[in-house]
């Protein structure tokens, strides 16, 4: 039997780097986006919504081998960890004290298969099966280029430290944050935060960076 093709485990530079900073190159890639604003742990709130919608549709895809819509250059695989851009108006990087201000694109990657075709059929899809709206859910060509990161072990509020040192590592190799359109404040959960104990917590923590004149 065929093993599921798992993009963690095969691009671990992306999604399992190390604990001290490092500097990366990230391709282009496809995502399934949602966007919206506010406190991610509202109860109820937009943040969890886009998750489901979000979910909803990657399943989708990954269960359209079963059904009579099997995508052209399918192939069985892992469905990718969720991910969320990050940033407040105004604010270089983010800010951990004004959850409310945020304004996020939560994200989850496709496999290089799915064309905008196969995106919309699987959104039709989902709505039809679920009963329920997936128009917010976008298809979201996207190339990070250049940028820093490391892994963070522990909870989301104890992530400054962790910036911190990428900023340090960032200045020490002649390179400076690029914050700016497309360039944000980047984090890819590893953990289900609803099973793992917060001190346990992986998270990928990834910087726009250039090269300082």
């Amino acid at each position: 039997m065929t093993m599921a093709f798992d993009y963690k485990k095969e691009y671990k530079e992306f999604y399992l780097p190390p604990k001290t900073p490092g500097i990366v190159m990230v391709p282009a890639m496809n995502f399934l986006a949602v966007r919206g604003q506010g406190d991610p742990n509202e109860e109820g709130g937009a943040y969890k919504q886009a998750l489901e919608m979000l979910y909803g549709v990657a399943f989708t895809i990954k269960m359209s081998k079963k059904g009579k819509h099997q995508p052209e250059g399918y192939f069985d695989y892992v469905v990718p960890p969720l991910e969320g851009l990050w940033w407040q108006e105004g604010i270089c990087g983010v800010d951990y004290a004004h959850k409310k201000d945020f304004q996020w694109i939560s994200l989850i990657r496709l496999p290089e298969f799915v064309t905008k075709e196969v995106f919309h059929w699987a959104i039709q899809e989902a709505a039809e099966k679920k009963q329920r709206d997936f128009s917010k859910v976008e298809f979201f060509p996207w190339e990070e280029g250049l940028c820093v990161q490391c892994m963070h072990i522990g909870p989301y509020d104890d992530e400054p430290a962790a910036v911190a040192a990428m900023e340090e590592y960032t200045k020490n190799q002649g390179y400076e944050e690029d914050f700016g359109e497309n360039r944000f404040h980047h984090e890819i959960y590893l953990s289900d935060v609803r099973r793992c104990k917060p001190e346990k917590l992986k998270t990928v923590i990834r910087h726009p960076v250039r090269r300082m004149l």
